[in-house]
């Protein structure tokens, strides 16, 4: 289904509505005035479960933030360096999770040096492994650990940790998450300080997240380059830093979407891996929804206009 289908149907479903309420408004407003609310869920929960149980992915067309934060990994050249601050936990999945996937997806297209580490949460490293284990492990395996992607692990200290590695790494990180001495993994060798990164990428859902990387690395340290993916409520609080602090951003599971739909259209196949589409898949349950409350707004405004008219007669 597109979405000149989708639009078609609630162009439909919306005339039709307004048809019925016309030609038959009184026996319309009787039937709706005492409408059992319990109808309204079940409209609702199949408006949500229908797409969800059939995949149903729709068109995105995407926006210049998402485009942006695209050409910036664009831009890097293989090996290059980029620090992957996954600052989430399972709680904010649902939005953030489409996002790691795709970054890191990316991000070993493009045959770029991953770091990854988290600020966020002691739970942070379980989203680093779900990257590593269903993306690099599955899909690239040639990728070796310690030469082409590290997990350094969660450190506590929230921005603390940011004021300290970005001129010292190794003051805070002297293994990895896994215990093993960083003077062993090559990668981390002439790694001193996180101003060596080409690229920072931060998916956040709160603090220590990122505006807590744009604070204390992207404005005091202007040449760090840094995009990000955040939860809805958090991405109207990041547009003031856009283009100077943070140079591209992708908002919720929409900007996920779209990120979805520029990375695949560059490195994807024919029929993708369905976990590369979950941004796509997520958003179908938001639209058909929110048409459905389009409808539901209409007929509400009938019942009370109507009702007003029968209280004035």
């Amino acid at each position: 289904m597109n979405v000149a289908w989708a639009w078609t149907i609630l162009v439909v479903v919306v005339g039709a509505s307004l048809v019925v309420l016309v030609t038959r408004r009184e026996q319309t407003y009787r039937a709706l005035k005492d409408l059992d609310r319990r109808w309204i869920f079940l409209l609702m929960l199949l408006a949500v479960a229908i797409p969800i149980l059939g995949e149903l992915t729709f068109p995105e067309k995407p926006t210049g933030l998402a485009k942006a934060v695209f050409d910036e990994i664009e831009k890097l050249e293989p090996g290059d360096k980029v620090l992957m601050a996954w600052d989430y936990d399972p709680a904010s999945e649902g939005e953030l999770g489409p996002m790691a996937t795709a970054f890191t997806y990316h991000c070993c297209k493009k045959g770029l040096k991953m770091y990854y580490m988290t600020i966020f949460s002691p739970v942070g490293p379980q989203m680093i492994e779900d990257a590593i284990e269903h993306v690099i492990k599955a899909d690239f395996p040639h990728l070796e650990y310690g030469v082409d992607y590290v997990n350094l692990g969660y450190k506590s200290g929230y921005e603390g940790v940011i004021k300290v590695i970005v001129s010292n790494i190794r003051e805070l990180y002297t293994t990895d998450h896994y215990g093993k001495s960083v003077q062993d993994i090559p990668m981390m060798r002439d790694v001193r300080n996180i101003q060596q990164m080409d690229l920072i990428i931060n998916v956040s859902a709160g603090y220590a997240g990122l505006k807590e990387w744009v604070l204390f690395a992207a404005t005091p340290y202007p040449d760090l380059t840094l995009v990000a993916g955040v939860t809805g409520v958090m991405a109207p609080q990041q547009y003031p830093y856009i283009p100077e602090q943070l140079r591209g951003l992708l908002g919720a599971i929409k900007g996920a979407a779209e990120y979805e739909k520029l990375v695949l259209d560059k490195y994807g196949d024919e029929d993708p891996d369905p976990k590369y589409l979950k941004g796509k898949q997520r958003m179908g349950p938001q639209l058909i929804a929110h048409m459905l409350i389009i409808v539901l707004i209409i007929v509400a405004n009938f019942v009370y206009f109507a009702g007003k008219r029968r209280e004035r007669a």
